[in-house]
């Protein structure tokens, strides 16, 4: 009986201490339950608290507690990982831009250019990426002073965030290598067919480890004497304006197309090319369904070019107005273009492929600049503008007798110059600097159009123009040097290279994309011409 009642006792105890563990365990769970939910509350309303630019200024305003700074901190911090993303996701788009001039370039060129369009991309990207991470990025965005940054080369010594954003260093080097990729890129579009791939080499060296950089410096660097021009203490004080590129009309396009029209005029037209004014016009593209579906590419990336450079995903009525614009333009600039062609062109009244492509793409080009400060008629109307551009700028580079087989100089050189200098007419006056959460409207940017003076003009004058000519200058005489170099490394290729069964791409490549009887004979018989008129 004893023994019984002991076994008892201890199951009762076994029991007690099970319903307390449950009970204990109960507690535990409630409790995380209680605490996740909290957390899941933070994080879907602290951020809503500064979601846009009014809740910004409210904040700034107010006379904080310490429990609402700790709030503001918060949601600063959940600010830089959403911008952090943003600015990577854009780095992607606008890296997959690469993959629409290819296309584009393959598409416009002819069939024995192929294999060496290919390969002149691919190569122009890795270089890019190895310059931009050693040299490049220091030269262009780190202090020195209005000329060039000297610090943060291969990305040794930078801040944890980029100046002024919430994006750290790493991220935003990787969005701006994206863009210097694309400058270099353009620059191989106008010297299609004639460039041998050793001078490839040394000019891309040329333009994407030096010109590019050092040059945007000027415009985009934290102390570039454009950026800082009209302030006190600084180039042309009394204008009171500094030069203004949001996303690069100049600092990317009008750098790539001045770089291109120094290298087709060092270069000279390819081996048979008859300009218009003698009898002849641009050789057809061999695959313009590529060319086209190219052009849509660029368009789909530039949604991160231009929008991108917003850096801040908070910016939400900016991104917005951004991608509106950038939309408005494209269509303005292809509509003009492909009427310019139907009213003008050597196929008149025919509607042309290659120029409404063209068109649009000028459009984009134009609206990077102003593309935050515009309304969408003004984004419409400049791009319209653009699609007369490139089609004057086609007509004007043939008659010169400069052969760019895509179209680099016209759409991006002859359409970034005009799309800089849209913000001083068509500026609405609703907007000003960026910021994190929106547009700083204390100083809106006013063009001519809408009621302001010309200083906004001007400044974008002086910061094209120069940067232009600069540019020119430059990789002029860059491309020359390099015309004096001895075969293989002479910046054009060998004639029989050139004319010689498989083109480019047998000669450099040892291989080739199609099938070129055609293409051979009658280029091999262009040569044998030439030689007896020599």
């Amino acid at each position: 009986m004893k023994v019984k009642q002991q076994k008892f006792n201890l199951l009762s105890a076994i029991r007690g201490v099970t319903r307390e563990k449950w009970a204990l365990g109960a507690t535990i769970l409630t409790g995380k339950m209680i605490g996740l939910c909290l957390v899941l509350a933070a994080i879907f309303s602290i951020p809503g608290l500064l979601p846009s630019a009014a809740h910004a200024a409210v904040a700034a305003k107010a006379d904080t507690s310490a429990l609402e700074k700790s709030i503001l901190t918060a949601a600063t911090n959940s600010m830089n990982a959403i911008d952090t993303v943003w600015t990577l996701v854009a780095a992607f788009l606008v890296f997959a831009m690469q993959a629409g001039f290819v296309m584009l370039e393959v598409g416009f060129a002819r069939k024995r250019e192929t294999v060496n369009v290919l390969m002149e991309c691919i190569f122009d990207t890795c270089l890019c990426g190895i310059l931009f991470y050693a040299i490049g990025y220091a030269f262009m965005f780190s202090t020195g002073n209005g000329l060039i940054g000297y610090h943060w080369f291969f990305l040794q010594g930078t801040p944890d965030l980029y100046p002024g954003t919430g994006v750290p260093v790493i991220a935003h080097w990787i969005f701006q290598y994206a863009f210097a990729d694309t400058c270099s890129t353009v620059v191989s579009g106008a010297m299609i067919g004639r460039t041998g791939f050793r001078g490839d080499i040394l000019y891309s060296i040329g333009i994407t480890g030096f010109i590019y950089p050092i040059i945007g410096h000027w415009a985009w660097g934290p102390d570039g004497w454009l950026a800082l021009m009209g302030s006190a203490g600084h180039f042309y004080t009394s204008l009171g304006q500094g030069f203004r590129d949001f996303a690069g009309s100049t600092v990317v396009h009008t750098i790539g197309g001045m770089a291109s029209l120094a290298g087709a005029i060092a270069l000279g037209p390819r081996i048979g090319r008859i300009f218009a004014r003698d009898g002849g016009g641009m050789p057809p593209g061999h695959n313009l369904p590529m060319a086209a579906v190219g052009g849509f590419v660029l368009w789909f990336g530039w949604y991160g070019f231009n929008p991108g450079s917003t850096l801040s995903a908070m910016d939400i009525q900016g991104i917005g107005r951004v991608a509106t614009n950038t939309t408005l333009a494209a269509c303005g600039g292809g509509f003009t273009a492909m009427m310019g062609a139907l009213w003008w062109g050597s196929t008149k009244g025919k509607f042309d492929l290659g120029f409404t492509v063209n068109g649009f793409l000028a459009g984009l080009v134009a609206i990077t600049c102003p593309c935050y400060w515009v309304s969408p008629l003004g984004a419409t109307l400049l791009g319209g503008v653009a699609g007369f551009v490139v089609f004057g700028g086609v007509k004007l580079l043939e008659y010169l007798r400069i052969d760019d087989p895509i179209g680099a100089v016209p759409v991006h050189g002859f359409a970034g110059i005009w799309g800089t200098l849209s913000l001083g007419l068509f500026a609405s006056g609703q907007f000003g600097a960026t910021g994190p959460y929106g547009a700083d409207n204390s100083a809106p940017v006013k063009g001519l159009f809408y009621g302001g003076d010309a200083s906004v003009l001007q400044a974008q004058a002086i910061g094209t123009f120069t940067i232009a000519i600069a540019v020119f200058v430059v990789t002029f005489i860059m491309m020359w040097l390099i015309m004096q170099l001895p075969h293989p490394w002479k910046l054009r290729v060998e004639a029989h290279g050139e004319t010689g069964p498989g083109g480019l791409d047998m000669f450099d490549h040892g291989a080739i994309a199609y099938d070129l009887d055609d293409e051979d004979a009658s280029l091999s018989g262009l040569f044998e011409k030439s030689k007896v008129t020599a």
